[in-house]
């Protein structure tokens, strides 16, 4: 796979250097402007997956387990989120986690560019009470005896907590423990700098470009980039002071194509990664991007490494594009599809079955989600059920401890298919299956999904 995805040798016109390079700083920096503006909306109090303004360097927290009204691409419906923005170019800030008593979490912590740099939790650090202090790169201060520290690779960062859920009825002390997850910046005087505003006199149509022009300033890539941060600057991207209010003719002919053709290479990429024999596409190594600043709670170990830049900056962009701030493989792993048995898109207006003759192989607990296509959200439904799963009340196994799921538009007539039902939209639908802390046949490919069987 090149930059450009294998649809670019079909695309004469590419053939000018000048637009190869646009479209693959767009697929660079996708990303990270995607990543920013996300993370910039919580301060703002817009950010569709938590209610008011989060400041930073403060958590806030989902009450309720995400539904439709959550516009984001692919929520879990499994747990309860703790999120927090931070900024830590003006000093520290501490972490204080709660024994969650073995109950799952992961504290994902995902710099600018949407590197996990980062795990605290169940499977990476334990359930017991603990601190940590979070610093800048660079920070050279004394480290605190009772704390371990994390460093972050850009100023800013998002902490992406989640917190186990067992229903409606354990929601009370999943709240409870959501509480005592705090931040405390070291100097509370000092406000954090944020994110720096993009030039207003910028036009809508290269908006973006001007976005990844202030971020990629703010939040430069690794030192080990340098080549590709290099081939920005024809574009204007490395300029202090923006080309695109009031551009050249040719500059904005060439970032608005540019920004077009890339966006359609990110689709195209997405809907064709490598999948199993019965359409299921694993994201086990879709997160494997980050290679330049593993931290405590990762694995650095070269089969959870891209090496290749041009393929991990693809992956990188298709990642954002398909599920933003989703974890590596090894602490959820991550099982979507779009087609069914017979290699027909999945539609809402046909009915299907998934027969899991044997369970996902787990540590904690797992769960089939389904989103619609093409914005991959969480679907509206009469029962309000986004997710089932091995936590779901009233869930019908049988004998040999295998489920079948129904995924249909209206409710089944059978009882035990109806407690065993998923609702689908009305057209395309995406389902994902989720594997939290998985067991190594479903990292390593050894447990394989059966495909999705249509009902006549």
């Amino acid at each position: 796979m090149t930059l450009l995805g294998d649809s670019a040798a079909n695309l004469g016109w590419m053939a000018d250097e000048r637009v190869q390079a646009a479209i693959g700083a767009f697929i660079y920096g996708y990303p990270l402007e995607y990543c920013v503006r996300e993370i910039a909306k919580f301060p703002d109090g817009t950010a569709s997956a938590l209610p008011g303004v989060t400041a930073f360097n403060t958590f806030g927290y989902a009450r309720e387990l995400l539904g439709p009204e959550a516009e984001f691409v692919s929520p879990n419906n499994d747990t309860l989120y703790v999120i927090a923005p931070c900024d830590v170019r003006d000093g520290p800030v501490r972490l204080h986690v709660p024994d969650t008593g073995g109950r799952y979490y992961v504290l994902q912590f995902v710099d600018a560019w949407t590197n996990n740099f980062a795990y605290i939790g169940r499977r990476a650090t334990g359930t017991a009470a603990a601190d940590y202090l979070l610093v800048a790169a660079d920070w050279d201060g004394e480290e605190p005896d009772d704390v371990s520290l994390v460093r972050a690779p850009t100023g800013i960062f998002i902490i992406v907590g989640r917190v186990q859920v067992d229903g409606e009825s354990d929601l009370v002390a999943a709240r409870t423990l959501q509480d005592q997850f705090t931040l405390t910046p070291a100097d509370t005087s000092t406000k954090p700098n944020g994110i720096p505003s993009p030039d207003p006199r910028v036009p809508e149509e290269l908006a973006f470009w001007e976005r990844l022009r202030v971020a990629v300033q703010a939040f430069p890539p690794p030192t080990a980039e340098a080549e590709m941060l290099a081939r920005l600057e024809p574009l204007g991207l490395l300029s202090e002071t923006s080309l695109y209010a009031d551009p050249h003719p040719d500059l904005k002919h060439l970032l608005v194509s540019a920004q077009a053709e890339g966006q359609a290479n990110i689709e195209e990429l997405m809907k064709n990664q490598p999948g199993s024999a019965t359409g299921w596409q694993p994201a086990t190594h879709i997160f494997d991007y980050n290679v330049h600043a593993l931290g405590i709670g990762t694995i650095d170990a070269p089969e959870w490494k891209i090496e290749e830049p041009d393929r991990r900056f693809a992956t990188r962009a298709v990642a954002a594009r398909a599920g933003l701030w989703g974890n590596h493989g090894y602490e959820a792993a991550y099982f979507s599809t779009y087609k069914d048995s017979a290699g027909e898109p999945l539609d809402g207006n046909r009915r299907y079955e998934l027969r899991l003759s044997t369970p996902p192989p787990v540590d904690a607990f797992w769960s089939l989600t389904m989103y619609d296509v093409p914005r991959f959200y969480l679907v509206a439904n009469a029962i309000d059920r986004y997710s089932i799963g091995d936590r779901t009340a009233g869930l019908v196994v049988d004998d040999n401890g295998g489920v079948t799921i129904y995924l249909q538009r209206h409710r089944p007539t059978s009882p035990d298919a109806a407690a065993n039902w998923l609702p689908t939209p009305d057209g395309p639908f995406r389902p994902i299956l989720r594997m939290y802390q998985p067991q190594q046949p479903a990292t390593d490919g050894t447990y394989q999904l059966p495909a999705l069987n249509r009902i006549e």
